[in-house]
């Protein structure tokens, strides 16, 4: 048991030094990038940076709850500090790492919210859905952008986009609601896993356990009107971020190109998934500045605002979600376990029974 514990201890101190590596790497390697965003600074308007910060702040804080409604679907009351901050660490290495950033952004979540006691179901479920609804929220500010922008080619990208992204989070739904779409689920996922199986070499899926797991899943509950409410803070979560890019924008004391900002935007994010570099590093400001120059901005200036949004949307991220990393990998195991829902109103009633309750003394003998 001690060799058992020591070895995990090793595991978590090389862990956070990965992590304090990561960062220190990509701060030293961006370090000319970073210089010239905090030179940009000199020219902006400070008070529609702030804003832009701000507006930023509420971008994170969308997708937090959005992420804590779908945990608490399970019967826990996930808090939101501690969503929060899973949620601010997690963008960080998704940020510091190229190609499998997301992923091993999705991996530690999933550590976080089981060291917290969320059962693994409704873990991989809450984040599942989280990413689907996430980028269909992306596809529909996309499709927007392209109608503002009266660009009929990239209206009908838009859709299509939208179509592929939706069909996933309606095929989820469905399995979970209805028995008969689970059965069809199960069938679909087992053939896809007998596909890999042969593919691979690796051994195959038990039709039975895979059952289990999605009557696991169909025991999650959310009402329609809560998956609008997940979806509506997607949405903000990339209307707020667009937002922040307006007001760095109007920090440099150009105007808001509106009619072409929502497809600009779109063009960056869409750059920023690729993960060819961390966090879109440099990807990101090329394609945005050409984006907003497009749209008849001055190069100079769509480049100041461009680095001034990245100082917010990249660098603020990165480097306060990378502390955030730090501090709860050396907290390790020591998180508070999520309180249930359900225990809350139970723990009242019995709490109220024991004080309507006489007295051994009072009672007749």
């Amino acid at each position: 048991m001690k060799a058992r514990s020591w070895r995990r201890q090793w595991a978590r101190a090389v862990l956070v030094l990965l992590a304090i590596g990561v960062i220190v790497t990509v701060v030293i390697v961006d370090r000319h990038a970073l210089g010239q965003s905090l030179s940009a600074l000199g020219g902006l308007d400070p008070r529609w940076f702030l804003l832009a910060i701000f507006c930023e702040v509420i971008s994170l804080v969308a997708f937090g709850l959005s992420r804590r409604r779908l945990l608490r679907a399970g019967g826990d009351q996930a808090r939101f500090s501690s969503v929060m901050a899973i949620t601010y660490a997690g963008n960080a290495l998704s940020m510091s790492i190229p190609f499998a950033g997301a992923q091993l952004a999705v991996v530690f979540s999933y550590q976080q919210f089981r060291r917290r006691g969320l059962d693994p179901a409704v873990t991989g479920w809450a984040l599942g859905v989280s990413a689907i609804a996430s980028s269909s929220a992306l596809a529909i500010v996309l499709v927007a952008g392209a109608f503002a922008g009266g660009a009929p080619v990239a209206t009908a990208v838009g859709f299509l986009g939208a179509a592929i992204f939706a069909l996933p989070a309606i095929t989820v739904i469905l399995a979970l609601r209805y028995p008969r779409a689970r059965v069809l689920a199960n069938r679909v996922i087992a053939w896809a896993v007998g596909l890999v199986r042969r593919i691979f070499h690796k051994p195959g899926l038990d039709p039975a356990a895979l059952d289990e797991f999605l009557e696991q899943l169909a025991g999650i509950r959310l009402s329609w009107h809560e998956y609008g409410e997940v979806f509506a803070l997607a949405v903000v979560n990339w209307l707020a971020d667009c937002a922040c890019l307006a007001c760095a924008i109007k920090a440099t004391g150009e105007p808001v190109p509106w009619a072409g900002l929502l497809l600009a935007y779109g063009a960056g994010a869409v750059a920023g998934s690729t993960g060819v570099t961390p966090g879109g590093f440099l990807i990101v400001e090329a394609a945005l500045t050409a984006a907003l120059a497009a749209t008849g901005m001055a190069p100079g200036h769509a480049l100041a605002a461009v680095l001034a949004y990245r100082l917010v949307n990249f660098w603020m991220i990165l480097l306060g979600g990378g502390a955030t990393l730090i501090f709860l990998r050396l907290r390790g195991n020591r998180a508070r376990i999520f309180p249930r829902i359900d225990d809350q109103p139970r723990a009242r009633a019995d709490a109220a029974a024991d004080r309507a309750a006489p007295s051994t003394a009072d009672r007749p003998q």
